[in-house]
């Protein structure tokens, strides 16, 4: 899977955020907020194609947690970006 290239990190009022434009009439903007582990994993493989397997390890590397806990946390993120719309398969 890869994250979709057309949606951007921002900075607004000191939080990192992802804007996704609704359409005209029909949905609401949504704004995506990104917490410091989120925007770690987000910068690290936009662009990139990546699995679960590859952000877990991302975190295993930084961040003090076990592979079973990073894994779950890598698949609890990786769910919530594809709930947002902001993958591609």
């Amino acid at each position: 899977m890869k994250i979709k290239e057309q949606y951007k990190v921002r900075e607004m009022a000191g939080e990192h955020v992802v804007i996704m434009q609704g359409q005209a009439g029909g949905e609401m903007t949504r704004i995506v907020s990104l917490n410091s582990t989120s925007l770690y994993l987000w910068q690290s493989l936009a662009g990139r194609d990546f699995d679960a397997g590859t952000a877990a390890r991302l975190l295993v590397e930084r961040y003090d947690v076990d592979a079973r806990k990073a894994s779950d946390d890598a698949r609890r993120w990786i769910d919530k970006l594809a709930e947002c719309g902001l993958l591609e398969q």
